[in-house]
């Protein structure tokens, strides 16, 4: 059953309406499970040479900047928010209580329970992105993918889950979405990596498929959203931590034109 919290407003009580269709789904998401995430290889040729501290400073800073991002452009105060694919960190630090409710999926549902648990999220349930029909259209301010779309990219198009965020949305929401960018030179190098069949030597998995700033763009666009992009940031999080914070200083410009397509991480706001 979706973990749920005593007080829920509308959209969490059709989350769990959810329920009802889980026995339903649950073959077609377990095949799905297999499909969009594939097994990560911690033996593998980045990681072995990252210092683990050096992971987690870009990690941090790369939140912090993400926050300053939705703060500044999102224009709405808060809501009701869905995080799809949340994985373990469904996104808390950019939909914070008590403005804004948030619900986290994941075709996982150990990982939707876990942000439940530790008060990450307000709701959970389990479900694939694309695949989450039984939730009622227009429950939700803003649809999240953070870090997901590419690996979805590596199972199949992102038209239906595209399609899927702008159905759920409420008039003046807006899908977010971080992602990784084939305009920057690391995103250019690991995509050839993938092409030459090695993703799984040098960076532990063959599904981590930086995506098209432009494309992404255009696809929201076909899909019924405005989109505007912004560059997260251009450092690397396997780089020193000096040479991390020197190539971050360039962060504050990745709003300007011409700059937003070539950071290493991007953030998509697409409006409905």
């Amino acid at each position: 059953m979706p973990t749920t919290t005593p007080s829920a407003t509308p959209a969490t009580r059709r989350v769990r309406r959810v329920a009802g269709a889980r026995a339903v789904r649950g073959a077609r998401a377990a095949g799905s499970l297999r499909g969009l995430s594939e097994t990560y290889t911690p033996d593998n040729l980045l990681d072995n040479l990252s210092d683990p501290a050096t992971l987690s400073e870009q990690y941090e800073r790369g939140k912090r900047r993400e926050r300053e991002l939705l703060d500044r452009h999102l224009g709405l105060a808060g809501g009701d928010a869905l995080s799809v694919g949340c994985g373990w960190h469904p996104g808390r630090h950019l939909l914070p209580k008590p403005a804004w409710r948030l619900v986290a999926a994941d075709i996982d549902p150990a990982r939707p329970r876990h942000a439940v648990a530790q008060g990450e999220a307000d709701d959970g349930l389990q479900g694939a992105a694309g695949q989450l029909d039984a939730l009622a259209a227009g429950s939700f301010d803003v649809v999240l993918h953070r870090l997901v779309l590419h690996h979805v990219a590596y199972a199949g198009p992102l038209e239906p889950v595209l399609d899927e965020a702008r159905r759920l949305l409420r008039p003046g929401g807006a899908l977010v979405a971080i992602e990784p960018s084939v305009y920057h030179p690391i995103g250019a190098a690991l995509a050839l990596a993938n092409r030459a069949g090695l993703g799984v030597r040098v960076h532990g998995t063959p599904d981590d498929i930086p995506l098209s700033p432009r494309r992404l763009a255009a696809a929201a666009r076909a899909a019924g959203l405005t989109p505007e992009l912004h560059a997260v940031s251009y450092s690397w999080r396997r780089l020193p931590v000096r040479a991390q914070r020197a190539v971050g200083a360039l962060d504050r410009f990745g709003s300007a034109p011409g700059l937003r397509w070539l950071g290493h991480t991007f953030m998509l706001i697409a409006r409905r």
